[in-house]
């Protein structure tokens, strides 16, 4: 069960994420539908430590096996989407993937869940301003490169 939980008029996310960068350039995930892209990742299960998170919506989504090499953040993230307010405590982990191989990757990896309309593409580091990445704050925190570091993002300040 996902760490999802409606409270009044928002909804609380409980969520992690990685942080993978490959020849200069950093993996994202993209909904097609959607105007944004977000870094690879997924809800925290009830039970579940956002370490452990990461390893299995990383061999989920994409069957790849991957290495938490550092933490790297923690988000509280507030925001707006489709008319509904969320709350969200997000863990960022810079990790790689265990698999020589897989760390030569360079292409669009596609859902291993048979989602056609999700997309795990690279982004040009010297290009990443372009780019519409959510939670905002992600890009800062990328571009400083200095961990481990508290972030609130907050969409929906005054």
């Amino acid at each position: 069960m996902d760490l999802t939980l409606d409270v009044e008029d928002y909804k609380l996310n409980i969520r992690t994420a990685g942080l993978i960068i490959h020849n200069n350039k950093v993996l994202t995930h993209r909904d097609v539908t959607k105007d944004h892209y977000c870094l690879p990742g997924g809800r925290v299960e009830l039970g579940e430590s956002s370490d452990k998170t990461i390893k299995r919506e990383m061999e989920e989504e994409l069957g790849k096996e991957i290495e938490i090499i550092e933490y790297v953040s923690t988000i509280e993230n507030f925001f707006e989407m489709e008319g509904k307010k969320y709350h969200e405590i997000y863990f960022l982990y810079k990790i790689d993937f265990e698999n020589e191989e897989d760390k030569k990757i360079e292409y669009t990896l596609k859902n291993k869940e048979g989602k056609d309309y999700l997309q795990y593409q690279w982004v040009d580091l010297n290009e990443i301003d372009k780019y519409n990445i959510l939670p905002i704050c992600l890009k800062d925190i990328i571009k400083e490169n200095k961990f481990p570091v508290h972030k609130i993002n907050d969409d929906m300040a005054n």
